[in-house]
């Protein structure tokens, strides 16, 4: 096989393996009724995850996995896992109680799809194609998460039918990672065993610090919306059908949003990190404040307002970890990339129940306002980060 034909295999077990992650998001709705369970309730269907993803991270780059185990193997194992979780709680699960914990395994098996698929990518580019390529990853996240919405889509389907045709992706994802996946030629040696304290020392440095920054108000945005649209989409008045909304939302945030990332990385490799970055913050931050608005617009205004903030809200993904790894100490940059990835995801946490507490008070239509300070601190720090150099890499670990 190619190149290009192993980082097109890499890109298809993200899609497929990932398309668990938001499996519980598309069908909240239903599950509400069914199970008599509150918005702020429900909302730990997709922070347990959240919260598992940390500990995955935190616990796999402690033991070192990734080093220890063959990244291909560890991909198809991971998804399986993943999806084996989301079986489980498609046939038995009848409540909270049930769901939760396997949730929780969910985002701890993802930890180690999304940031082992980044590692396998980046072995297959070279130095000079890199960026496109790590927007083909992120573009893959973006597409596999919103699949459950897809599916969704088609009809009036059980909730326990979504679920499990996306533990069956999630299980074809492990069988393409297993049969066809393995390390490219640029896979890097083993790295260095990490260092806790760099963890908080690198906030004294000033490249880090707004490197992280900026990352830490994107991820503040970014999961409180994916999980949270299509409730906002059904908020309006004159509601389109369930089965409309899920398709608008794959639409908008997985089509419009991989064509984002693919944007994005150019325009982090053509201009700069910090171009790249503010001008995506800048866009989403736009649309948080644009949302009320947008909602009482008509649909099609709607659904291209959804479209713009789909892509723009994910096309700097590929920003922040790069312009860390371009600031950080090159001996603890292992050490910087995983308390960044922790930080930001346990901060998605807290956004994903603000947006429900914040609707309880003030409607729906202006929920969204709460997520505005993410996208304006993210602004702030990275103009201030500025463009160093002419970027040569794109990563990202969203």
């Amino acid at each position: 096989m190619t190149p290009l034909q192993r980082r097109i295999a890499i890109a298809a077990v993200q899609v497929l393996g990932l398309a668990v992650w938001f499996s519980m998001s598309a069908v909240v709705p239903t599950l509400r009724g069914e199970w008599g369970i509150s918005a702020a309730a429900a909302v730990w269907l997709t922070a347990s995850v959240q919260i598992g993803f940390v500990v995955g991270a935190v616990g796999s780059a402690a033991l070192n996995l990734a080093d220890r185990v063959r990244p291909h193997l560890l991909l198809a194992a991971s998804a399986a896992l993943a999806a084996l979780c989301t079986l489980v709680l498609a046939l038995l699960a009848g409540g909270m109680a049930a769901a939760l914990p396997l949730r929780f395994l969910t985002g701890v098996f993802l930890a180690g799809v999304y940031p082992v698929g980044m590692k396998l990518m980046v072995s297959w580019s070279g130095q000079s194609g890199r960026g496109m390529s790590m927007g083909m990853l992120i573009a893959a996240l973006t597409v596999g998460s919103s699949v459950p919405h897809l599916i969704a889509g088609f009809g009036s389907l059980p909730w326990r039918s979504v679920l499990l045709a996306a533990a069956a992706l999630g299980g074809l994802g492990a069988l393409v990672a297993i049969t066809i996946v393995r390390p490219g030629p640029h896979l890097g040696a083993g790295s260095p065993l990490p260092n806790p304290r760099y963890a908080l020392t690198m906030f004294t440095e000033r490249g880090p610090r707004l490197a992280n920054l900026g990352y830490f108000g994107h991820m503040w945005e970014l999961y409180a919306l994916w999980t949270w649209i299509p409730t906002f989409l059904l908020a309006r008045d004159a509601a389109d059908a369930p089965q409309v909304v899920e398709l608008v939302v794959f639409a908008t945030m997985g089509v419009a949003g991989a064509a984002g990332c693919f944007l994005g990385g150019w325009i982090s490799d053509r201009f700069g990190r910090s171009p790249a970055a503010v001008s995506a913050l800048a866009v989403s931050g736009a649309c948080c404040l644009l949302s009320p608005l947008a909602l009482a617009a008509p649909s099609a205004v709607l659904v291209a307002f959804c479209a713009v903030w789909g892509a723009a809200v994910i096309a700097d993904s590929g920003v922040f970890s790069v312009s860390l790894s371009e600031t950080a100490d090159s001996r603890y940059v292992g050490t910087a990339l995983t308390a960044q990835t922790a930080i930001g995801f346990a901060l998605t946490v807290v956004s994903i129940q603000v947006v429900p507490l914040a609707a309880a008070v003030v409607g729906w239509q202006f929920a969204f306002l709460a997520l505005v300070p993410g996208p304006v601190i993210g602004v702030l720090a990275m103009r201030s980060y500025g463009s160093r150099t002419r970027p040569t890499i794109l990563s990202t670990k969203e």
